[in-house]
């Protein structure tokens, strides 16, 4: 298209201009066209990061940004155990595999480490993450058992949200209970055994309802590295009248799992050996979590959304002292009978409200969206001295507290220029103060503050009915926890890592194709990267990276019952612009990705062969290629080789109430370094698994 009339261009610069100003000091969601009240009554009210307007065509969202939706369907085909084994089939996302139940948070998107976290987790909107602002927030994941959808939105679009945006924005859509009970349960290899129950009701008017999701899963563990998992999520929701709602959320996870940092040492691996490590070190992690979300459905044209959220997590983390010379002589960990727990909790308390609105702006349509939040942060950070006698109990020799509160603000508005093309510019602002305190040191303590600036702006064009376009830039951060902002009680003068994000891309149907193709571009400033390896990195900001590369998604339908999908990506540049490890491409970061998956589907019957390629990818940001052989410490770096894995699933449904479904995992017993951290992850062997579902 092109515009006919300056007039025309002068109206839209204004808009945007009116948009930007500092002053519009709100945040949202969306309050595209307004749903019918009976089917609103039906579900919980919740914040989505995906938004359709209206009824969209078949490629047609507002968002300016790549878009992946997984479906309940599509999580169930694949059997995951956790949700890095649907995380790691999607365009663009690397996965660091640790261990089965994904305790701890591994992965990157678009180039980032996947040994860093600089992408926001949600669950219903809210950040699950222990600590954004305080650190760790790798130290829970939202368990997959329970979710029934994943969103996950790269590009422009990820401004609505923050802070840690940089990668772009992951959020898992819990369940709301069917009414009646859902059963289902499954064993597999190294005696894993889960059972899952989901059991909902509503009033007899349908505009209440409450309902429970319950998973019990424990295992040997592949190298006997064994987990005993209980998760509890409870659901409830009414209308209070008839322009509102009001929804709750408990939920409570718990999981013991004999995970350690260490991995084998080399000449064990290349022996074939499978043991655990680390057979005498625990991870013991709990997690309590209330949400109360409102919605006010003010006019036709007016939502507003309150989300007020809590949440408490401990993760205690008990970990043998090692032998190294004894170590170097064995070939594999020789532990001494000194024990040391680094023992944390993080609580998190937030208020967020988001007004969204339509309207006209300049005589063009226009659906705007502003909001608050306010997040208070609190950790406590204590090392105990224990010895194999007196286990878990001893000297608190170091005990630290971290505190953050923070402010945001956000403003964006979707101008409709004609009915094929809208422009979206928009303004967030986040604020917040850090605090430590070292009580084991006479209660110590400094503090330092921040405020980031992030503007953006995203378009979408219709090319044709089936197919769009859309892009945008925008500045992203994502925030020096504590330890490293405060380091050494000083304030580091570190600001938050910040990135310029560009994106174009295209996305549509023809035919039998889906698709969807997304170059982009990450400029950082001033990116902070670990690589787990070498924490004297994180002391000061590590200077300039660039990244950019290539997403493609292809969907086909071959006929007779079988589909093809299949994604890929190309990231030809992650790579340090400065400091000591300039030209050095991050840390698992690999440059290939990719994913095949064939289904066939007849009747009650499906079935699926899937492949995952990851490519070749560094260990350390030194990137050395040898991995050391000696327990000396030090930086556990080495090249990771590129490896595929194929998984087969299948299912058959005997009737609407009962399924029976299976898989085969690693089909091929493929052999693969699944990651480095004082030793080598071995990627899981071949696995079966064999369950059912049964609806009463």
């Amino acid at each position: 298209m092109h515009f006919s009339s300056s007039l025309r261009v002068s109206k839209l610069a204004l808009a945007i201009a009116v948009v930007l100003t500092p002053a519009v000091t709100f945040a949202q969601t969306d309050a595209s066209d307004a749903e019918d009240s009976e089917a609103r009554k039906s579900r919980m009210p919740s914040i989505e990061v995906i938004r359709v307007h209206g009824e969209r065509r078949a490629h047609s969202y507002d968002e300016t940004g790549t878009v992946n939706l997984i479906s309940r369907d599509q999580i169930e085909r694949v059997q995951p155990l956790s949700n890095e084994d649907v995380l790691r089939r999607i365009a663009g996302i690397n996965v660091k595999g640790e261990e089965e139940s994904s305790i701890v948070t591994n992965f990157g998107i678009r180039g980032l480490s996947a040994s860093e976290s600089k992408s926001l987790v949600l669950e219903d909107g809210v950040p699950v993450a222990p600590g954004l602002f305080i650190g760790n927030d790798r130290y829970f994941n939202p368990r997959i058992q329970r979710v029934e959808r994943v969103e996950i939105l790269k590009g422009s679009s990820s401004l609505r949200y923050g802070p840690s945006t940089i990668g772009g924005v992951v959020n898992y859509q819990t369940k709301t209970p069917d009414e009646g009970v859902l059963l289902s349960s499954r064993v597999g290899s190294h005696n894993m055994r889960e059972l899952n129950l989901e059991a909902g009701n509503h009033n007899a008017a349908g505009d209440a309802f409450a309902g429970v999701v319950f998973t019990h899963a424990s295992s040997d563990g592949f190298m006997d590295k064994g987990y005993d998992l209980t998760d509890v999520m409870v659901k409830a929701g009414m209308a209070l009248t008839g322009d509102q709602r009001v929804g709750l959320k408990f939920s409570y996870h718990q999981n013991d799992a004999n995970i350690s940092y260490r991995g084998l040492l080399l000449d064990d691996y290349r022996n074939g050996e499978r043991y655990n490590p680390a057979p005498d070190d625990w991870y013991l992690q709990e997690r309590i979590a209330f949400d109360v979300n409102h919605e006010w459905l003010i006019n036709s044209a007016m939502t507003l959304n309150t989300l007020v959220y809590w949440s408490d997590v401990s993760r205690d983390y008990w970990r043998y002292n090692v032998d190294t010379a004894a170590s170097n002589e064995a070939g594999r960990w020789v532990y001494t009978d000194a024990l040391t727990g680094n023992n944390r909790s993080f609580e998190r308390f937030g208020v967020e409200t988001r007004l969204a609105y339509r309207h006209t702006l300049m005589d063009m349509d226009a659906n705007s969206e502003f909001g608050l939040r306010f997040m208070t942060e609190e950790s406590d950070d204590t090392r105990i001295r224990a010895t194999r006698a007196n286990d878990r109990t001893g000297v608190n020799d170091r005990h630290i507290q971290d505190s953050a509160d923070s402010y945001a603000a956000y403003a964006q508005t979707q101008l409709r220029v004609s009915d094929r093309f809208a422009v979206t510019p928009g303004l967030r602002v986040e604020s917040y103060e850090q605090v430590r305190t070292v009580l084991s040191d006479g209660n110590a303590s400094a503090k330092t503050s921040n405020t980031e600036f992030l503007p953006g702006v995203g378009a979408t064009f219709e090319l044709t009915a089936t197919a769009e376009m859309y892009g945008g830039v925008y500045r992203a951060f994502s925030p020096a926890s504590n330890g490293v902002a405060l380091d050494g009680l000083q304030d580091q003068q570190l600001d938050g890592e910040r990135s310029t994000n560009y994106e174009i891309g295209v996305r549509g149907v023809y035919n039998r194709l889906s698709y969807e193709v997304a170059a982009f571009m990450m400029d950082f400033d001033n990116q902070v990267v670990t690589g787990n390896s070498d924490p004297n990195l994180s002391q000061s900001n590590a200077g300039k990276t660039e990244h950019y590369g290539v997403e493609l998604q292809f969907g086909f339908e071959l006929g007779g019952g079988f589909m093809l999908d299949s994604n890929a990506t190309w990231i030809p540049k992650s790579e340090f612009m400065s400091g000591d490890n300039r030209g050095n491409r991050l840390p698992y970061a690999p440059e290939y990705l990719a994913n095949l998956g064939l289904t066939y589907s007849f009747e009650g019957f499906s079935a699926a062969v899937m492949a995952h390629y990851q490519g070749e990818q560094f260990g350390d940001p030194s990137n050395r290629v040898d991995i050391p052989a000696d327990a000396a410490g030090g930086i556990w770096g080495g090249l990771l080789p590129s490896y595929t894995v194929y998984d087969f699933f299948a299912q058959y449904q005997f009737n609407p109430s009962f399924t029976v479904f299976g898989s085969v995992k690693n089909l091929t017993d493929k052999q693969y370094i699944a990651g480095l951290r004082q030793g080598i992850y071995v990627g899981p062997e071949r696995a079966f698994e064999i369950g059912f579902r049964y609806q009463f």
